[in-house]
């Protein structure tokens, strides 16, 4: 990777891929100085984040004391909720591991997972995805040549999993999301996983079979009905702790045998092409800038650190191979085809209907009732 300073920032390795990206006189992209302003102020990776978190997760014991389960905990299989098993265990909670198979999972996921659950004895419930639907919908967003070509699973494990949080009258939802490898999120990368209407106006155009099975939240279930009239919470216990991957790693070796993948998103063969091939292929995005931008600003990498990771090849290319191959023939396409789907331009999201009106509406009701109220009002689930 050639830094130019002109075109990177000095502080991070964000550069103008993200279209959005803007810079200070002293070349600070707006990314670290959000960092530093705002998303820092969510981060407690200390002794004050550690009993914090004990008093979080003492009232949820206490609410759930008559309970079967005191939450829901998403298991994808990667690094980071499978982390969290383990932390959740050492703080004696009793939740309840979900896992949404939507089609995708590698050998070693299904291995990790069995692994996890088996050590921390926890309850798991796998939700297989109906995969003629996944399929159908997948090829439609190939078709339809968008960034966030993980809509698809992404959608799917969210809704699937608030579903089966109502079914069990659950309201606290656990999530392995972490400021500390996650804290750069470059909007013009991607639209909102969460846009049902997005993703039915793009099957409608290009699906050829009906969604039964496949489970959606919409626009006021997001914002509305699942935080304010179920009174559900969405947790990221991580960001009250100390949270290394290089440690979590070294940790979820030693205590329950876990393997790692190699490289990130490593659990769903799909998204580990999508990340490290279609993304730089049609839009010049590489994922690890970001990734690496954000372990820079919590403190786990240096600035060459990251820039030396940079310069490693994002596929091996006899992997790149078997992976296409494999890929396509799941999805019923040719390789011919999925390489024309992967070379040919991309498109914006805006070319399709999606919710933005009524995300911005909802934004600006949110600013009135804060000024009105002289707070931030802000209960997402």
């Amino acid at each position: 990777m050639q830094i130019d300073n002109n075109q990177t920032c000095v502080r991070c390795i964000m550069d103008k891929s993200d279209a959005f990206i803007k810079f200070d006189q002293s070349g600070m992209c707006n990314h670290c100085i959000e960092f530093d302003n705002v998303t820092s102020k969510r981060w407690f990776p200390n002794e004050a984040g550690k009993n914090e978190l004990e008093k979080i997760f003492s009232k949820i014991k206490t609410e759930r004391n008559n309970e079967e389960y005191d939450c829901i905990l998403g298991l994808s299989g990667g690094l980071d909720s499978s982390y969290l098993a383990l932390v959740m265990k050492e703080y004696g909670l009793r939740p309840l591991v979900v896992h949404i198979d939507a089609g995708w999972n590698s050998e070693l996921a299904v291995y990790n997972i069995e692994k996890i659950v088996k050590y921390c004895n926890f309850d798991l419930h796998t939700h297989v995805m109906n995969w003629r639907e996944i399929k159908d919908l997948q090829v439609s967003f190939l078709k339809a040549g968008l960034a966030n070509q993980d809509v698809v699973q992404d959608h799917a494990f969210f809704a699937t999993l608030y579903h089966f949080a109502v079914k069990n009258n659950i309201k606290y939802v656990i999530s392995g999301g972490n400021i500390a490898t996650e804290a750069v999120f470059p909007k013009s990368w991607h639209h909102s996983a969460m846009d049902a209407i997005s993703l039915k106006n793009i099957h409608k155009k290009f699906g050829t079979i009906p969604l039964r099975d496949y489970k959606t939240i919409s626009f006021l279930d997001c914002y509305f009905y699942y935080p304010f009239v179920k009174g559900m919470k969405a947790l990221r216990p991580l960001n009250y702790l100390e949270y290394s991957k290089e440690k979590a790693l070294e940790e979820l070796i030693d205590k329950v045998g876990y393997k790692p993948y190699g490289r990130k998103h490593g659990e769903s063969r799909f998204t580990k092409f999508f990340q490290n091939h279609y993304l730089p292929v049609k839009f010049g995005i590489d994922k690890r800038k970001a990734h690496l931008s954000s372990m820079i600003l919590s403190g786990l990498i240096t600035r060459d650190e990251a820039i030396l990771e940079m310069e490693k090849p994002l596929y091996d290319e006899k992997e790149l191979k078997e992976d296409t191959y494999y890929i396509a023939k799941k999805l019923g396409l040719s390789e011919e085809q999925l390489n024309e789907m992967t070379t040919s331009p991309g498109h914006h999201y805006s070319e399709y209907k999606n919710w933005d009106s009524r995300y911005n509406f909802m934004k600006k009701i949110q600013k009135f009732v804060s000024k009105v109220l002289g707070k931030n009002v802000k209960n997402y689930s």
